[in-house]
């Protein structure tokens, strides 16, 4: 039991560390900005992990992008809420479009609504005189263009058998 906790936590700091460097890559889609990495983790922490660590990755990740310069308070809601809904959806369904879609519905409509209230009390007035949906587009971009590559990635794990190995060796009991 005790090993299997260092393996889950050893995991999760290497996808903590993944989300963190990941943040530095993003591109414009449609006038927003798309930073797919950390719902890439996201999902792979919702499928390899469970709800629990992929909240405690999504919050670190969140933490550490924010003290190091890189992200904004905006970071939290949106993974957070991803990672949770990605982890509890596969748990309930075991089925890796599921996780994909708690993801994406988490951080793109759940994170985008708490996202406004966030910016007007923490990052002022002006952020919050944005429209509460201009939150939603971007998190929704982000998170499908992630999610989506998450997929494909999972798929490949799942094909190769190399997935269901991992579940089995970081969830048994020993």
């Amino acid at each position: 039991m005790k090993r299997n906790n260092v393996k889950k936590l050893a995991f999760a700091g290497v996808f903590c560390a993944l989300a963190v460097v990941g943040s530095l890559i993003s591109f414009p889609v449609l006038g927003s900005k798309c930073a797919p990495v950390q719902h890439i983790v996201n999902v792979l922490c919702a499928v390899i992990l469970g709800p629990g660590y992929g909240l405690g990755v999504a919050f670190a990740a969140s933490l550490l992008r924010n003290l190091l310069g890189m992200g904004t308070l905006l970071a939290f809601p949106g993974s957070m809420i991803g990672a949770l809904l990605g982890g509890l959806a596969y748990r309930k369904w075991k089925k890796l479009g599921a996780a994909c879609l708690g993801e994406v519905f988490g951080t793109s409509v759940l994170g985008g609504l708490c996202a406004w209230p966030m910016a007007i009390l923490f990052m002022g007035k002006s952020a919050g005189d944005v429209a509460f949906y201009a939150y939603i587009v971007p998190f929704l971009i982000s998170t499908a263009v992630g999610s989506a590559l998450a997929w494909l990635l999972l798929a490949a794990l799942s094909k190769s058998k190399l997935l269901s190995h991992l579940q089995v060796e970081l969830n048994a009991e020993q």
